[in-house]
């Protein structure tokens, strides 16, 4: 899971309900193909996909790439060890999903107090 620390160098995530990949790329600073590639090896990862094959993230699949790329990038697993660490935590992803989006919210929520403090 992604660290407090690891969240600073990641852009706030927006209260949009649907992203598209580049956003998404953006946001979790992976490449689009990488995304692709991701959602074939974890398969927690499925992101709706509308006409034409388009893909459209959810808050949750944001986070769920962040957690990834985390376990990935900075605890240097291996995509097969990242996919067993995942499924092994399958009863605790959802509190940890949750502690994150609220620390996500907190964040924004003081990023919206300092903008109406001025």
């Amino acid at each position: 899971m992604l660290e407090p620390s690891h969240n600073d160098e990641l852009p706030t995530i927006p209260g949009k309900r649907y992203f598209t990949i580049g956003e998404v790329s953006e946001l979790c600073l992976v490449k689009p193909h990488v995304l692709r590639y991701w959602e074939q090896e974890f398969p927690q990862l499925s992101p709706v996909k509308r006409r034409g094959n388009r893909r459209y993230y959810q808050r949750q699949d944001v986070l769920m790439i962040r957690q990834i790329r985390g376990l990935l990038y900075d605890e240097g697993f291996t995509i097969g060890g990242a996919r067993q660490r995942l499924s092994g935590e399958a009863a605790q992803d959802d509190s940890t999903q949750y502690k994150q989006l609220i620390r996500q919210t907190i964040a924004e929520l003081e990023e919206v107090l300092l903008v109406l403090r001025v």
